[in-house]
């Protein structure tokens, strides 16, 4: 039966405090892992509202970022509402109108509940490959040295051209970091290096500290200069600057990805066992 009190529609400014408040108190909220707030997203075109009887009771964020990719940054909605009716009705509206203002772009989430795993197959998201979790004590940690040549410095706003193909060309367009993401991510991080050789940047890593520990957000290698050491002297280079301020390193990669598995294993990183699907619609090509 048609709600004739259901509106669903593009979420606009006014609509802050409603997302705001289902960001905290939703009784089902996904969020993206970056350095934007759901917040933050407002006024992107793929973001959508579901509004009954004047009350917002769902939201969903999947701006173009990077081109040619919508990742799910954001979905929650209140009690009342199931998370099935909520996902849904915005999904739908999402798909139909991405779709019809511009085919090839492929839809991405990383699934951390179960929860939401349902929802993203029950709506023909099939799995891309995992995300997996490992983890480094600092003191047992496998320091190396820079190769010759190889010069480790702070990164600098100037560095962000420079870095964001670095990052195009060794992860590709799907888990691209673009230029206006690092940007973003360069003033909230506690530790940002790039590697230098005779004045072009071949690497840099970018991490964010917690309580008691710290998180490898980014580490990445130009092609060409992959397997001469490059990547553990950036991670060595960020271990030393932490000092005994932290008593764990983590890190993510991807369960397909063996060259960042074995560095990371070399360096003394180890497993944790977390593991994480990642979800794309339609399926990847590739």
């Amino acid at each position: 039966m048609m709600r004739l009190n259901l509106q669903i529609r593009r979420a606009q400014e006014r609509d802050y405090d409603r997302i705001a408040d289902l960001t905290y108190y939703g009784a089902n909220v996904h969020r993206h892992l970056d350095w934007s707030s759901p917040l933050e997203w407002l006024g992107s075109s793929n973001y959508w509202v579901r509004e009954e009887w004047g009350r917002l009771t769902a939201a969903l964020a999947c701006p173009e970022e990077p081109p040619r990719i919508a990742w799910i940054r954001f979905f929650g909605h209140s009690r009342e509402v199931s998370d099935s009716q909520a996902w849904h009705s915005l999904w739908e509206e999402a798909r139909r109108a991405i779709g019809e203002s511009k085919s090839g772009l492929q839809f991405a989430a990383i699934a951390l509940q179960g929860w939401f795993q349902a929802l993203l197959s029950s709506s023909g998201f099939e799995t891309r490959q995992s995300i997996v979790m490992l983890e480094l004590k600092p003191e047992s940690a496998n320091l190396k040295e820079s190769p010759p040549g190889v010069h480790i410095r702070p990164m600098r706003v100037s560095d962000l051209p420079a870095v964001a193909q670095v990052d195009l060309e060794a992860f590709g367009g799907f888990w691209h970091n673009t230029e206006a993401a690092l940007r973003k991510a360069l003033p909230q991080c506690a530790s940002a290096t790039v590697a230098e050789k005779d004045f072009e940047v071949i690497g840099y890593q970018i991490s964010a500290q917690n309580q008691g520990g710290a998180h490898l957000a980014r580490l990445a290698v130009k092609p060409g200069f992959q397997g001469q050491g490059v990547a553990s002297a950036l991670v060595s280079g960020l271990v030393l600057s932490f000092g005994a301020g932290i008593s764990r390193l983590s890190v993510n990669t991807q369960s397909d990805n063996a060259a960042s598995l074995a560095l990371y294993k070399k360096l003394g990183f180890s497993l944790t066992g977390e593991r994480f699907p990642v979800f794309v619609y339609p399926k990847a090509n590739e």
